[in-house]
């Protein structure tokens, strides 16, 4: 069974940045897709950014040029590194791992939250 383990969320202020990081472990295929999410208040979940196996990256516009998803193959890990943080990036932040031939799964979510 693959368990998703996200670190990294917190209180930061304006303009600051905070790096978000999710490991996967007991997948017994190889890891494909990966990706953040995000879920503020009152609001339906979106894709924040998304890698592939091999590497090739998209990211939703309001966060281009300021976030930057990246990952470690060897270790089953997605980063999130996230600059220029503005209050509207405020919510709780999900990871989704994507194993080959099976279902994705969702990390337990992380909360960051952007002060003015």
């Amino acid at each position: 069974q693959v368990q998703l383990v996200e670190s990294g969320g917190g209180l930061v202020q304006a303009g600051g940045s905070l790096r978000l990081s999710c490991a996967a472990s007991g997948s017994i295929f190889p890891i494909g897709a990966m990706g953040w999410y995000r879920q503020a208040p009152g609001k339906q979940r979106e894709l924040v950014a998304r890698i592939t196996r091999g590497g090739a990256t998209n990211y939703t516009d309001s966060v281009k040029g300021r976030f930057t998803i990246s990952r470690d193959n060897a270790k089953n890990t997605v980063y999130l590194q996230m600059n220029s943080l503005k209050p509207e990036d405020t919510a709780v932040y999900y990871c989704n791992v994507a194993p080959l031939f099976i279902s994705p799964v969702w990390g337990q979510g992380t909360q960051v939250t952007v002060s003015s």
